[in-house]
């Protein structure tokens, strides 16, 4: 059977933001150590990959050429201080932020390119820094650079995939994703977030421009939703998506925020309805594009919990029940 790939770039854990940000390294060591700890019941079926780094031309598939100087002075500021340097009031970076940030966006290269060539099933990056809110021109809300975005540039440029669905569950709107193919009608973005939140963005009547009108669908949903509703709305947006997109290769920028127990969102996801909503997405994907998918760490920022979604997440990728029992090929969610 080919295997889930598991990627994390070991630089990702020293990007250091500062006392008291949520965004800390703690979230990826807490996912880590829960999904070693859950290789037991992975029996298996997903293997750990050693990333190598992305390159600045591979940055440069999204972003701007003054949005990579920006970031890449600042992390020089950072290491001639001594201590992290802010961007914004709520992104920071150190002095190993540079070679985190390349890690982490060539984790998921790594796992896009493992996709397509079949040596991967499917893949979980445990992406840090986070990358959704990285817009082509500013680094903001945690993120450096836009790391779905990039991979999802990666698969067009190198003519492996003419057409791209992203979906994006955080809690936050993933207004970097969005703005990066807003006017492009080979990607087409999917968004279920709370509304209103931050960053203000993602209302229902923003669905691209030009050529890329209707390549863009946001779902705002209000703080609390119950699990349910949830998602079954998430069954129909994506069936919806599909259906419009009929991709070639699906992304997923995962935010475990989502869950209830996080302290920046105001949703009610437990760890099992995101493994039933990445259920969804294999069976949805493994009926247009033979089951090509990458899910990418987004936010989340109760460590305990990330660790518990990440762990559902990867399961459910990997054709492992809840209870630890293979699922059935064919066995809807």
């Amino acid at each position: 059977m080919t295997p889930t790939a598991f990627l994390m770039h070991p630089s990702a854990v020293l990007h250091d933001t500062g006392w008291g940000h949520p965004e800390h390294q703690g979230r990826l060591r807490a996912l880590a150590s829960a999904v070693k700890n859950d290789m037991v019941a992975l029996h298996g079926r997903v293997v750990q990959v050693a990333p190598s780094a992305a390159r600045v031309e591979d940055l440069a598939l999204v972003h701007s050429e003054a949005l990579i100087e920006t970031v890449r002075g600042a992390v020089d500021t950072a290491r001639e201080r001594g201590r992290v340097t802010a961007l914004d009031a709520d992104t920071r970076v150190s002095a190993a932020s540079w070679e985190a940030a390349l890690g982490t966006a060539g984790a998921g290269l790594v796992a896009v390119r493992g996709v397509v060539e079949g040596r991967f099933r499917n893949a979980f990056v445990a992406a840090r820094p986070p990358g959704h809110h990285a817009t082509p021109g500013r680094a903001m809300g945690f993120c450096l650079f836009n790391n779905v975005a990039i991979a999802a540039a990666s698969l067009r440029v190198a003519g492996v995939a003419e057409r791209v669905l992203i979906i994006d569950w955080d809690v936050h709107h993933g207004n970097g994703t969005q703005d990066a193919f807003y006017e492009d009608p080979s990607v087409f973005f999917l968004s279920l977030h709370q509304y209103p939140h931050y960053p203000g963005t993602g209302a229902a009547n923003e669905t691209g421009r030009g050529r890329g009108e209707g390549f863009t669908m946001n779902v705002p949903l209000r703080a609390g939703t119950p699990r349910a509703q949830y998602l079954e709305v998430f069954r129909r947006a994506l069936d919806e998506a599909v259906s419009r997109s009929q991709p070639d290769f699906v992304l997923v920028s995962s935010g475990f925020d989502v869950l209830a127990a996080d302290p920046l969102g105001g949703q009610l996801l437990e760890p099992e309805d995101l493994h039933r909503a990445t259920r969804m997405v294999l069976g949805a994907a493994g009926r247009c594009c033979g089951g090509r998918v990458v899910v990418f760490l987004e936010g989340g920022y109760d460590p305990e919990h990330t660790g518990a979604g990440s762990v559902a997440v990867i399961r459910a990728l990997a054709g492992v029940g809840m209870d630890g029992e293979p699922i059935e090929q064919g066995q809807e969610p």
